[in-house]
């Protein structure tokens, strides 16, 4: 048996990435036509109401695709499943995780979402253990904040996580459907 201590560098002596401890906070799927999706969800199992967005310019402030600026777009809808956020996305223009998930996989499940206080911290440490970040989009809040980054985990787990600096605030969606009964409890954030 050697003395000799195992080496200490490289990803296998950093500390576990803590992106799963709480949970996951949202499950996104790629879907080929919203409106047919959300509906479906409605009616099968009762999932809504459903809030729409179009992501990108000028919703989506800066994004990058494999860590160069780049612009494109696509529609998501969000709605509650229990204490979950389900996320639909329709891709609709440019290089994106979406377009390359339906390339290699057809529509269905693509990502994990956890929530994140610190961003670039983060994505620093994804980094540090050898986690390329291949996507993000940050700006998309009331207030200009809001940050996404999906990371390069396909193929060690079997799924993407995204990570989500949720905003302060969002903006009015495009439309609600169906329409949302009126809250006497507060606003709950989408």
């Amino acid at each position: 048996m050697s003395d000799r201590a195992a080496p200490t560098t490289g990803p296998a002596s950093l500390q576990p990435l803590p992106f799963l401890k709480e949970g996951a906070a949202q499950v996104g799927f790629v879907v080929k036509d919203l409106e047919a999706s959300v509906e479906a969800y409605h009616r099968l199992f009762g999932i809504g109401p459903w809030h729409f967005y179009t992501y990108g310019k000028p919703l989506v402030k800066r994004m990058t695709r494999r860590g160069k600026p780049t612009e494109y777009r696509m529609r998501i809808a969000l709605s509650w499943l229990g204490p979950l956020r389900i996320e639909l996305i329709q891709p609709l223009e440019g290089d994106t995780v979406y377009a390359e998930f339906v390339r290699d996989h057809g529509y269905g499940l693509h990502h994990l979402g956890v929530l994140v206080k610190d961003m670039n911290g983060s994505i620093a440490a994804a980094a540090a253990a050898g986690i390329a970040m291949t996507m993000d989009g940050s700006g998309f809040g009331a207030d200009g904040d809001g940050h996404y980054a999906y990371l390069d985990t396909e193929r060690t787990i079997g799924t993407t996580i995204e990570l989500i600096e949720r905003p302060k605030g969002r903006l009015e969606p495009e439309k609600v459907w169906p329409d949302e009964p009126k809250k006497t409890d507060g606003p709950r954030a989408i």
